[in-house]
């Protein structure tokens, strides 16, 4: 049977992408089409390398150009390129998505999941950078295990930038990389907020896929200070299930979503969602109430993002300075899982959300 590159064009027109809802030729994603005798090959760009639907997506392609002709040799590369909304931004104009995780109260293990989601998201191939906004409370020095680490400087244009840390494939800053491990930040709101605007805009970030902000607990100085510097992607809210943190994290959540802010809401992680011992590992105990988070997201109307376990080795890992996530054990599926979760969402975004814009209230 003869058939050209237009019939296989239009055979993937039929194949949707699951999450955007249009097909993959409308949405740009076939690249390079190549047709040769019975030979055809292509590459499918995905919106991001932590696509949970890459599989699904080459099969239903196969399927497509199968229904031309079973006697195709079909060579699909599935690539990746992250989508962003912050064409030229300004300020960091090399960052494609800027990420706020945050929560309503401290406690919660908000810069656990940050560190080891920036983690899963760099195993993905995505370029990620990780800038620890919890002024007075620094804890990823600790859990990159690089507390006596410094950053280094350098001069370009006749300014002085920071060099960011690298540890694990994430880009780190921190105030913890600035002072001693042992010494206070006593500082007042206007310098904590200096040091996040620094953060922001004197280091030298290059290009990343995604930023992610540690905030510090609650909704203070920082987090308007972040919202009037940079357009943030969107915000995701980590909350454990009893019923005090959930009362906590709405607040967290209600803060985002106020009109003069309007950030996206890209949804919201329940941490130490339930206790599974070593040596029971199929055994959950919901020692903090069950689903408080889930029901939360559908309170809300936003997204579900995952569960993470409350297991010893997050806390070993979290002293030791090695993440969770680069070992082999339940824990590191329920982060790798989430940094899909999360990935998918920030591309539905991308492609149904206007772009954010800095806030210019005046608080």
């Amino acid at each position: 049977m003869n058939f050209g590159k237009e019939d296989i064009l239009k055979a993937l027109r039929t194949v949707d992408d699951p999450d955007l809802k249009k097909d993959l030729v409308t949405l740009g994603m076939i690249k390079n089409l190549e047709v040769e005798g019975n030979r055809v090959s292509f590459q499918v760009e995905l919106t991001t390398p932590a696509c949970p639907l890459k599989e699904l997506i080459k099969n239903d392609c196969l399927k497509a150009i199968a229904k031309i002709s079973e006697d195709i040799d079909v060579n699909i590369e599935m690539t990746s390129n992250v989508t962003t909304t912050r064409d030229n931004a300004p300020l960091l104009p090399g960052v494609k998505n800027i990420i706020a995780v945050a929560s309503g109260k401290g406690g919660v293990g908000k810069s656990t999941v940050s560190s080891n989601l920036a983690v899963a998201l760099a195993k993905t191939g995505a370029k990620v950078g990780l800038i620890d906004a919890d002024i007075f409370g620094p804890s990823v020095p600790t859990m990159f295990n690089c507390e006596f680490e410094q950053p280094g400087i350098k001069q370009q244009d006749g300014k002085n930038l920071i060099i960011p840390i690298e540890q694990y494939g994430v880009k780190l800053l921190s105030i913890g990389f600035l002072t001693p491990a042992e010494n206070a930040v006593v500082w007042r709101g206007p310098m904590a907020s200096s040091a996040l605007k620094q953060f922001l805009g004197d280091a030298e970030w290059g290009e990343l896929d995604y930023l992610l902000i540690d905030m510090p607990p609650g909704t203070s100085d920082i987090h308007l200070t972040l919202v009037q510097t940079v357009p943030v992607t969107g915000a995701i809210i980590v909350t454990t299930p009893q019923k005090v943190a959930i009362a906590d994290a709405q607040k967290g959540l209600g803060m985002f979503k106020q009109p003069q802010i309007n950030v996206p809401v890209l949804g919201i992680v329940e941490n130490m969602a339930y206790f599974t011992p070593a040596e029971l590992p199929n055994n959950k105990y919901y020692i903090f109430g069950q689903e408080g988070g889930k029901k939360l997201a559908e309170k809300h109307d936003v997204e579900f993002l995952g569960e993470i376990p409350i297991v010893q080795s997050i806390r070993e890992s979290g002293d030791s300075g090695y993440p969770a996530v680069l070992k082999d054990d339940v824990t590191a599926g329920a982060f790798h899982e989430l940094a899909k979760s999360i990935a998918r969402q920030v591309a539905i975004r991308n492609a149904n959300q206007e772009k954010t814009q800095k806030v210019e209230i005046k608080v």
